[in-house]
């Protein structure tokens, strides 16, 4: 009398599909990605050695032609104060991230930081850095 079944599973798993699909979800990211830009403001920073933290903050970015936007809202130079008060209130460590393009003038630079200065912002200067 046998007993045994006729249909015998194999304990072998093929795994070449397995690997046909992590490469082609692999090339589908790669290019996906390379598709993705970023809304922000174009700027030449300076290079530095340094490297910019990346905390909960307020960026103010200076463009070549003395525009100034905060958080990449344009913002007229005479509201510039009340708006980064209005930004930061309510924080605990108020933050200001300064991306100054390299050419702007040192004047406009030091009008950004009097600011943070009266307020008791704490500023970080945004650099390239050196590769």
């Amino acid at each position: 009398m046998n007993l045994r079944g006729r249909n015998k599973v194999t304990p072998e798993f093929n795994m070449s599909s397995m690997t046909d699909i992590v490469f082609l979800l692999l090339i589908f990211f790669m290019l996906a990605s390379t598709l993705v830009t970023t809304n922000a403001i174009d700027i030449l920073l300076p290079k530095a050695s340094g490297k910019t933290e990346n905390k909960k903050s307020v960026a103010v970015s200076i463009t070549k032609d003395l525009r100034y936007y905060i958080d990449q809202k344009l913002v007229g130079e005479s509201m510039l104060e009340n708006q980064l008060v209005s930004a930061l209130a309510g924080q605990d460590k108020p933050t200001v991230v300064l991306r100054a393009e390299k050419s702007v003038p040192v004047d406009n630079v030091v009008k950004v930081m009097d600011i943070a200065n009266r307020n008791k912002f704490k500023v970080i200067l945004a650099v390239k850095p050196n590769n």
